[in-house]
């Protein structure tokens, strides 16, 4: 997975916004007006995707390409390297399960929104 396919991917979901609120090299994914995915477009080959805590340890014992979250809370993100051994539906998982936990902490009304 590159940038533009991660982009187009994010974008696909319901509800989701793009922009820049920590300047132009972090590109930030939000649903409900919370963050889901950030990404470095100068690295450009890793983002960072929220994630339960027990997965997220389950998913870095299994893959070295997933690693407790840079800058962030390390027990709910995970920074993902795109350009290792993860597939191309791996990746979207994680991704897709980020996206569904914020989603998901959503008040009822604001997922209607959403859905609507």
């Amino acid at each position: 997975m590159n940038i533009e396919e991660l982009r187009d991917y994010c974008l696909q979901k319901q509800g989701v916004t793009e922009g820049f609120p920590f300047g132009e090299d972090t590109l930030v994914f939000k649903v409900g007006e919370k963050i889901f995915l950030l990404c470095s477009l100068d690295a450009g080959n890793r983002f960072n995707a929220k994630c339960d805590p027990e997965r997220a340890i389950e998913w870095r014992e299994q893959y070295e390409e997933i690693i407790p979250g840079y800058h962030m809370n390390k027990k709910h993100w995970n920074t993902v390297y795109m350009d290792g051994r993860l597939t191309m539906r791996q990746l979207q998982e994680l991704i897709t399960d980020s996206y569904d936990l914020i989603f998901n902490s959503l008040p009822k009304k604001k997922q209607e929104e959403i859905k609507a």
